[in-house]
């Protein structure tokens, strides 16, 4: 399938570095003739508690943004750099708080599908107005796309859980090696939260891939 936009598009896997240590000044230039298929999350468009919600650590989430505006700007910018009008782009979830700032949908680029997220409550005419599908959950090789991490009992399905919902924090587990109980980060589960993502959609495919590369090594 060929696709619209320019000749050549900036690809989101970086030269190198980790899916959380992206930096999005290095990245290559490569010819596309497909249509992309990108995954993002919890961009609370409009939602002015992100600009004082705190992390774990009593810092600021999102300390680049002074005002909504600029916050909603930034992402606009920042989503529209990648995602062409014939990409595809599944959002999972908590796209804005109140439905006066969904028309912000308006703005961004690709064939967007929503997995709804708990914030998502307005009816569901309102989103199909910006949204080709809304669903619960979606099946994608292997890996299901949710909002809210699934329950571990219930990955025996899946290889990975792509999600929101938790913004800076992980997935976590029990973790014995050397007979020490310590909590380590759970691999199976794929933050996709806009704060992992310079704000900016991820390519499907390069999620996948870090994914079982992480989950590869820590097997080893």
């Amino acid at each position: 399938m060929k696709c619209c936009g320019a000749k050549y598009y900036r690809s989101l896997k970086p030269l190198s570095g980790s899916m959380a240590d992206m930096d999005y000044s290095k990245l290559e230039l490569r010819p596309v003739t497909t249509r992309n298929v990108f995954v993002i999350s919890d961009t609370h468009f409009g939602d002015e508690k992100m600009l004082t919600y705190l992390k774990a650590d009593g810092s600021p989430a999102r300390p680049e943004f002074k005002t909504v505006n600029e916050m909603d700007d930034f992402m606009v910018e920042q989503w529209n750099s990648v995602v062409r009008p014939c990409d595809k782009v599944y959002h999972l979830g908590d796209v804005s708080i109140k439905a006066k700032n969904i028309h912000t949908l308006e703005r961004l680029n690709g064939d967007k599908v929503l997995i709804r997220g708990n914030h998502d409550t307005e009816r569901l005419s309102l989103y199909r107005r910006y949204f080709r599908d809304v669903r619960a959950v979606h099946v994608h090789e292997g890996a299901i796309l949710s909002h809210i991490p699934i329950h571990p009992d219930c990955m025996g399905r899946f290889e990975f859980n792509i999600h929101g919902h938790l913004h800076h924090n992980f997935v976590m587990r029990d973790d014995d090696t050397g007979g020490r109980i310590r909590s380590v980060r759970d691999d199976r589960y794929v933050n996709v939260c806009v704060e992992h993502l310079g704000y900016k959609p991820a390519l499907l495919s390069y999620v996948l891939e870090t994914a079982k590369a992480k989950f590869s090594s820590a097997m080893w």
